[in-house]
């Protein structure tokens, strides 16, 4: 029986190589695959694969707030995170958010299948080239943890409200994308900047690219 993977990147050229990659192995099948972390919360809830393979700085929903809702739709489907950074905060933020791996972008050619497998037993995998130092800090009581990072000042619709905002988004738009309505837009907008003691959106922009939450294109 075949290990189920989903990709989720907005690199096509890294999506075909993952690909290329885990087809070349007997016990390893990709079902689906998708550019950002809505659309992959949509296809993941109606396909429920075994492993997805998820990029954390993707347009219109990052992959740490992804794997939440993944962790809702579909609690079969193991998470295991693609990111450049290898910094405890990022890891611990993954592994709240429900990851069951973390793997490094500049080591995945050389490890992702045994993430694959190892998180398909059971396990959790976090990448060789992680420090130790990284992971003992990771390993630092989840209160601990959170206090080292603003994010944990907000709410999962909060962070989604400031990754369309900071991506040009207006507050109609972001509506119609969250089924919300303008006004509990503004709300979420404001509450967010005040939580983070931010006043300008520059200001904003810089926060998110600095923790993953968006693109810099």
């Amino acid at each position: 029986m075949s290990i189920t993977v989903f990709l989720v990147d907005d690199h096509t050229v890294v999506r075909d190589g993952l690909r290329f990659l885990l087809e070349a192995q007997p016990d390893i099948r990709v079902v689906g695959d998708a550019a950002d972390g809505r659309k992959a919360v949509a296809g993941i809830a109606s396909i429920c694969p075994d492993i997805v393979l998820m990029d954390v700085t993707m347009p219109e929903l990052n992959g740490i707030e992804a794997t939440a809702y993944i962790h809702q739709v579909s609690p079969v489907s193991q998470v295991i995170i693609l990111s450049m950074h290898a910094n405890a905060q990022h890891v611990s933020r993954a592994i709240q958010a429900g990851a069951r791996g973390y793997l490094l972008k500049e080591s995945a050619g050389s490890e992702v299948v045994a993430a694959v497998r190892m998180v398909y037993r059971g396990h959790r995998y976090l990448s060789r080239k992680l420090s130790e130092a990284m992971i003992e800090e990771y390993l630092l009581p989840a209160n601990e943890r959170a206090e080292a990072s603003p994010l944990s000042r907000l709410s999962l619709r909060e962070r989604e409200v400031m990754q369309l905002t900071v991506e040009g988004k207006s507050n109609g738009e972001i509506a119609e994308i969250l089924f919300l309505s303008r006004k509990t837009v503004e709300t979420y907008r404001s509450r967010l900047m005040r939580k983070l003691e931010i006043h300008e959106i520059a200001s904003l922009v810089k926060f998110a690219i600095l923790h993953q939450l968006t693109p810099v294109e």
